[in-house]
């Protein structure tokens, strides 16, 4: 399953990678999670969030790590409960006074777990990220 959300700020495509680079930002791709960073290293920052979904407590292991190119990458620690394998990332290019960003994410679910059952989640999920990232990026225009 692949799906994507594709936005265009007014930040320079410098203030989008400098965003990026914050934990903050990363951090703020969650917004209705309790969100930690578990680990860091220069190129990898590890992060848990903690939320409620379903009328269960869940609890998702995330790993972000930045490309050459300012943008980032980032992959589920799957448990083997719903996902096989579950990469993203978020790219930018530069749009006139602006910066598109491309935020997208590609998995893979358990035998048992039939794609159109996550398909809607995955897309909200998505949508929250994108929302708080444009929020988080129109601030430092």
């Amino acid at each position: 399953m692949k799906i994507e959300r594709k936005f265009s700020v007014g930040a320079s495509a410098e203030q989008v990678r400098e965003a990026l680079s914050d934990e903050a930002t990363l951090l703020g791709l969650f917004p209705d999670a309790e969100t930690e960073v578990i680990r860091r290293s220069p190129d990898r920052l590890t992060l848990r969030a903690r939320f409620r979904a379903l009328g269960r407590d869940n609890e998702v292991t995330f790993h972000f790590g930045w490309n050459e190119d300012g943008g980032v990458a980032f992959e589920k620690v799957c448990d083997g409960n719903v996902w096989k394998q579950l990469r993203g990332g978020v790219s930018a290019s530069e749009a006139g006074s602006g910066t598109r960003l491309r935020l997208h994410m590609d998995g893979r679910t358990k035998a048992f777990v039939p794609e159109l059952t996550i398909k809607i989640p995955m897309e909200m999920q998505l949508d929250e990220m994108a929302s708080a990232l444009r929020a988080r990026l129109e601030s430092t225009d």
